[in-house]
């Protein structure tokens, strides 16, 4: 039997890939703040609860992450930074999924393909950025995709078939987004893990270190 951790599991996006992963036979793992007080924030809580945690694992998700923390909009300029605002959008999108990549190597198998990868945004795209503003969420989102890579170059030396990638989920229909959602066109929950299963799905470990939407399409640096 297939097994797959996902952290963020009671998200709209984690609770619709567990459900999806769980119809098609795997044992599912679910971390959240929710659920299992799993505080991506909280080094001593992510160390505890990952290390508690068996090898095996065929894929690994982290579909945690926010726009907004503490009633903190985007920001339209960069005269609006503000240094809390700022410092909490890297600790949650970025700092967080680094805690939980630290245990990828041993949590992996490296007898055969496994895929570890983390929810990112194509605004996190520096290349793709031409409207600028959501400073803070941008750049957050650009680390944890230069964190991603670090990660994929080192496991690629000790499992040969694991993949690390960055995914782009589009724009889904969460609380996460709620008030944007006049603005962009959106996906289900629903919706958005079926396109991200089947990605994950045809991911080739030459692939990895890379960074994909929600078609399987590569996103700019």
């Amino acid at each position: 039997m297939k097994r797959a951790l996902i952290i963020g599991s009671s998200g709209g996006i984690g609770s619709a890939v567990t459900r999806h992963l769980q119809g098609r036979g795997w044992a599912v793992d679910g971390l959240s703040r929710r659920e299992t007080g799993f505080d991506l924030t909280d080094d001593s809580v992510v160390d505890a609860q990952m290390s508690a945690l068996g090898p095996g694992y065929d894929m690994i998700l982290i579909a945690s992450g926010a726009l907004e923390i503490g009633g903190a909009a985007p920001e339209k300029t960069v005269r609006s930074i503000d240094a809390k605002a700022l410092a909490d959008q890297f600790a949650l999108n970025a700092i967080g999924p680094a805690l939980v990549l630290r245990h990828a190597a041993r949590l992996l198998p490296k007898d055969r393909k496994s895929v570890v990868a983390a929810l990112s945004a194509r605004v996190g795209s520096i290349g793709d950025n031409r409207l600028g503003g959501w400073t803070s969420y941008r750049a957050s989102k650009a680390a944890l995709n230069q964190i991603l890579r670090c990660t994929a170059i080192e496991l690629a030396r000790s499992h040969k078939q694991a993949v690390c990638v960055g995914l782009h989920p589009g724009t889904v229909s969460t609380p996460f987004t709620q008030k944007y959602s006049g603005q962009y066109p959106m996906v289900t929950p629903d919706a958005a893990a079926r396109n991200l299963l089947a990605v994950i799905e045809n991911l080739k470990p030459d692939q990895t270190g890379g960074f994909y939407d929600w078609a399987g399409k590569t996103v700019p640096w």
